[in-house]
């Protein structure tokens, strides 16, 4: 029998195939969780304020009814950084699969940072329709001189993280 010349030093076959269910298995999750939804209620509110994520939604949409134009700010957030959320991926695979432990959780949190900053930034830079005259007129009656939509108090831009969980949860 001829050899082979390969000599296998360490058997790390189990361990990598974990890392590629790792992979298969998680999602990462850009948006308005749950547990950053509240809001900080304004002076003088008598009820408790719609939560980010509902601001959110109605910002990403609209509410052609009551004259809320859609400023998506999220689809197109994460769509600006898909080459660098996918290269992150691409790194965390190809190092999975030559055993790091730890190249899942680092390509899907670094996926993630990548996202969530794209979508602040989407926020902050925009361009969205401008405000109307009643809007800036009620923000000027809060005491607020800026004229940014989707920026008033900052809550839902800070409100915009992501999550790493199991598919399907």
């Amino acid at each position: 029998m001829a050899k082979s010349g390969v000599t296998m030093k360490k058997d790390d076959v189990d361990a990598i195939l974990k890392q590629i269910r790792m992979l298969t298995k998680q999602e990462v999750l850009i948006g308005v969780p749950d547990e950053n939804a509240g809001r900080q209620p304004e002076q003088g509110e008598k009820q408790e304020p719609i939560s980010n994520a509902e601001i959110g939604y109605l910002m990403e949409f609209g509410l052609p009814e009551k004259n809320i134009p859609a400023r998506p700010f999220l689809v197109p957030g994460v769509e600006n950084a898909k080459d660098k959320i996918g290269k992150r991926l691409e790194v965390g695979a190809r190092k999975a699969l030559t055993g790091d432990k730890d190249a899942v959780d680092i390509a899907f949190n670094g996926a993630g940072l990548v996202a969530q900053n794209a979508v602040r930034a989407k926020i902050t830079d925009g361009p969205f329709k401008e405000l109307s005259e009643k809007t800036l007129a009620a923000r000027k009656r809060r005491g607020r001189t800026g004229e940014k939509p989707l920026i008033d108090t900052g809550q839902l831009r800070n409100s915009v993280t992501y999550v790493i969980r199991p598919k399907g949860k």
